[in-house]
């Protein structure tokens, strides 16, 4: 860390502020804010501005700025997090006012006035906020549209733009300890108890709405989370995450141990290519075979996509700004693309530029995204050109059939996102049902298809719904209020639960449920939805616990997860609601079915199946060169993924 002005010491009055901005790559936005603060009616502050290991054109621009005497500019050489720049905001503050201007936001003209009048007002006052606006969009369609509040914006905590307060003792919450988007937790909460906080009633600044929002590169709901997290910071230690719904992430608490991985003589390189979905940690799986992995990620990742850098395992992160060089470098032997919507058109311009290098592609859904967003004709070529496809199961194998051939390549069938076997305990809890009497079914995500009038249904055969994961009771708090209404006490809410403790947890229901869906398809392939060919990532979770799977009955028409459930003999097939409930009330029917899915249960993991992929990938290897395949006549699309 380095001071970069070198003014001399200021005299300041009582009614001094310092101002502390945080920066990090905000070139385009900064010199706005820095505007806004010299505008501003007060005019006796100082600012400390602290460069937080930006790598953009933010000292270019704000050099005229920095040549007042009123700024001090501190510049930290990597990024070190928002609270570790507030601290040493405060710790160099020399006023007894504290106020902060982010470099994306801004104060209007009789911003700081407002927040000292109400400050100074009283000494019991530890803390003054103002209203602000805040999403305030602009479109050609709707015109201008922005929210404004006086004080706490919903489901949210006070922003920084909009408060002052008193220098104190208290301290941020940084990275090292914990990384969040709640400034209660950061701070306020400390401070409330030092004195009272009171607001101005003026709306005076801004709190400016963008992609790149500190908050929306946290928060999975909005785009964010861990991976995108760590990737925009350029994090590599291994941190506590806490998410908007109270979702908490310890890499160190949840790291799986590796114990002397290396790879060995005559294994292979493999090159992974896109995202890893819910269960990345199956990779570990490659490394304790010996293998080396490599591992090149999508820069847009999704609440379901898990990308690299992992806390785990030895894989080794390649730059997506370089990627030939390193791809030429390493020479793997096989490049293995992956696994949802999300990973197409990286995993298309991987292929189309590296033809010679052995190429499979696992897709696992879903294909009807690609033709919303545009990117059908990039996943059409990906299975049509690819070395080697893998399909998630025969439907999804037939259904593609439909729109690509019979391509002359090989393929295997592998649902493309099972957890590694190390989730599926022996050791199981003892059944809820077995000390109420009631029946107790675990849904874990989504209470997909099931209607409150459904749940109410159940409720007259004394049969309890348990829902994890605090994001679904966020996105599904209408669903939760209404069956609250009409199933009151049967519906119980949990937090979300870590994979290790799945059969712990899990195991004391009695039943779990799938996606609860009516097919139209009547038996015809044409007419299949993604519903009717995809495994849900659940039907691992209630394996890993040997839950029955409770599946609505659609005999008659292709529904892969009936066919799957259906074979292997772990599911409660049911056509009415009233005959679930006594389905599930039926003892020896449900300890039969309870006996096969614990049976069947590795079934669901991926280490059943590594063996079986590894052979996969030497067989493609070694027959590669063999397929006819004009992947040159692709070269001239290349261009188009990077201008």
């Amino acid at each position: 860390m380095n001071e970069y002005s070198k003014n001399k010491p200021r005299k300041y009055k009582e009614r001094s502020i310092s101002v502390i901005m945080p920066t990090y790559n905000n070139g385009a936005f900064i010199r706005r804010a820095l505007a806004s603060l010299f505008a501003q009616t007060i005019q006796d502050w100082e600012l400390i501005l602290i460069n937080d290991g930006s790598n953009d054109y933010t000292e270019d621009v704000i050099e005229d700025y920095r040549q007042d005497s009123r700024v001090r500019y501190y510049r930290n050489d990597q990024n070190k997090g928002l609270g570790n720049c507030l601290n040493m905001g405060i710790e160099y503050a020399n006023c007894n006012y504290i106020c902060y201007l982010p470099s994306d936001d801004i104060y209007f003209t009789d911003h700081l006035s407002n927040l000292y009048n109400s400050l100074s007002a009283s000494q019991n006052i530890i803390l003054s906020y103002s209203g602000l606006y805040y999403d305030n969009t602009d479109n050609l369609g709707s015109g201008l549209s922005t929210k404004k509040t006086l004080g706490l914006i919903p489901n949210s905590s006070l922003q920084l733009v909009q408060v002052m307060h008193r220098k104190g003792s208290c301290k941020w919450i940084e990275r090292n300890e914990l990384v969040t988007a709640d400034l209660d937790k950061m701070y306020w909460g400390q401070l409330r108890e030092e004195g009272t906080f009171v607001g101005t009633n003026i709306i005076s600044c801004e709190w400016v709405s963008h992609p790149f929002q500190r908050h929306k590169i946290i928060s999975t709901t909005k785009g964010g989370g861990l991976a995108f997290y760590k990737k925009y910071y350029q994090v590599t230690e291994q941190i506590k995450f806490h998410n908007v719904n109270d979702t908490c992430i310890d890499e160190n608490e949840n790291a799986i141990k590796f114990q002397q991985a290396h790879s060995s003589p005559g294994k292979l390189k493999i090159l992974i290519v896109g995202e890893l979905g819910f269960n990345p940690e199956r990779i570990l799986a490659f490394e304790e075979d010996g293998h080396q992995l490599y591992g090149l990620w999508i820069s847009n990742p999704e609440i379901h996509n898990a990308v690299g850098p992992f806390p785990f395992g030895n894989i080794v992160d390649l730059d997506i700004n370089n990627i030939q060089s390193q791809i030429e470098k390493i020479q793997p032997d096989i490049i293995y693309a992956l696994l949802n919507s999300q990973a197409v058109k990286l995993a298309h311009y991987i292929m189309v530029s590296n033809p010679q290098i052995p190429f499979i592609w696992h897709f696992k859904e879903g294909p009807l995204f690609c033709r919303n967003y545009g990117i059908w004709n990039e996943m059409v070529e990906l299975f049509y050109n690819a070395d080697g496809q893998i399909f998630i199961n025969k439907e999804c194998k037939d259904w593609f059939s439909q729109i690509i051939g019979d391509v002359n390549s090989q393929s295997l069938i592998l649902d493309g996102d099972l957890p590694p076997s190390k989730w599926f305990i022996k050791k199981r809890s003892c059944l809820l049902s077995e000390t109420d009497g009631a029946i107790h079914t675990l849904v874990s995500g989504r209470p997909y298809g099931i209607k409150p009038q459904d749940v109410a249904i159940l409720s007259k055969y004394n049969v309890h719904l348990h829902l994890y994961g605090e994001f679904y009771h966020s996105m599904w708090s209408g669903w939760v209020d209404q069956v609250n209404q009409v199933a009151k006490g049967h519906l119980h809410v949990h937090p979300h639960c870590k994979p290790e403790n799945w059969a712990k947890e899990y195991s004391k229901y009695d039943a779990g449920w799938l996606h609860c869906f009516d097919s139209l398809n009547n038996g015809e392939l044409m007419k299949c939805s993604w519903d009717d060919l995809n495994y849900p990532a659940r039907m691992s979770t209630l394996a890993a616990a040997g839950l029955p799977m409770i599946q609505k009955n659609n005999e008659g028409h292709i529904v892969a997860t009936q066919d799957l459930i259906t074979n292997l003999k772990t599911g409660l097939i049911f056509d009415t609601f009233d005959e679930l409930g006594e389905l599930l009330n039926n003892k020896s029917i449900m300890d039969e079915t309870r006996k096969n899915v614990f049976k069947q249960r590795l079934n669901f993991s991926f280490d059943h199946y590594f063996h079986e992929l590894i052979h996969f990938f030497e067989e493609v290897i070694k027959n590669t060169g063999k397929i006819i395949v004009n992947r040159d006549l692709l070269k001239s699309i290349i261009a188009k993924y990077f201008r």
